[in-house]
């Protein structure tokens, strides 16, 4: 990973550290969903400059897909995510491994969330990345979207900074163990000389666009929409999937898990192709 920039405000990465936790990342994915599948991942892979990625915020699990695709999708960059300080203490783990504290709802908090933040966007060398979460609270994804201000007042004092929504949803198809849903949308450029306030508006419509886009796409329940990120989970689990898979040894035949019969959500990306 490259080293960050030598600004004070910009927080130090353990690589080791970070190495091991998306390991832990990977294997809670693996056990307690079907798939993780992403639309569109193209538009992380391929990013450059100065990056904000933002999304919809609708439960515990936001800050470990940011994890799962920091590391598979833009491994060469060094990736932070503010949270609240005084959750953060305590989770002090995290912050070796990008994760800033902010105090929430106060000047002091803003001024340090911005401060902090545009210190990573404008490291020498590579930029890092800022993973935000603009609702800045937990909201079902079928609700309508409030940020608060934070994010617009990054996106006007961050002049060429790339703003890519991100949609997230959690959803059951046909088996025991739900589907994780992505999609990136198109990246958003905050024109010069607008206002927080027209950059934030802007910056929803984009997320609300593209959750919409997710929305369609999960209720239609067609895995070829979706690019496979991490394969899961597959059958009932215990004791019937051992015994579909003795009959499977026995017979000669493919085992076959999932109740539709069918594979579907793919397999992950292989691991020693995937930059970690």
């Amino acid at each position: 990973m490259p080293a960050a920039g030598k600004s004070r405000d910009v927080p130090p990465i353990s690589a080791w550290m970070l190495r091991w936790f998306r390991g832990v990342v990977r294997g809670y994915f693996r056990r307690h969903f079907r798939s993780v599948m992403v639309q569109h991942p193209e538009r992380l892979s391929a990013a450059s400059g100065p990056l904000i990625v933002y999304a919809n915020h609708s439960s515990w699990w936001d800050p470990m897909v940011s994890f799962l695709l920091a590391g598979r999708l833009l491994p060469g960059r060094n990736h932070y995510a503010p949270m609240d300080a005084s959750a953060l203490e305590r989770y002090a783990l995290l912050r070796r491994l990008g994760i800033f504290p902010v105090e929430m709802s106060s000047a002091r908090g803003a001024a340090q969330f911005l401060r902090t933040s545009q210190a990573i966007l404008t490291a020498v060398g590579t930029p890092g990345v800022v993973w935000i979460t603009p609702q800045g609270r937990f909201a079902d994804a079928r609700a309508p979207l409030v940020f608060k201000p934070g994010l617009g007042a990054l996106a006007v004092r961050t002049p060429g900074a790339t703003l890519l929504p991100l949609a997230i949803e959690y959803s059951f198809w046909d088996e025991r163990l739900p589907e994780v849903l992505l999609r990136f949308g198109e990246p958003v450029r905050i024109a010069a000389g607008a206002t927080a306030e027209a950059a934030t508006e802007q910056l929803r419509a984009a997320l609300a666009a593209t959750m919409a886009e997710l929305r369609a796409a999960g209720m239609a329940r067609d895995p070829a929409a979706f690019t496979p990120l991490l394969a899961g989970g597959r059958g009932a689990g215990g004791m019937y999937a051992l015994l579909r898979r003795l009959r499977a040894l026995v017979t000669g035949r493919a085992v076959v898990l999932d109740h539709t019969g069918r594979p579907g959500g793919g397999q992950e990306q292989d691991e020693e192709t995937s930059g970690e």
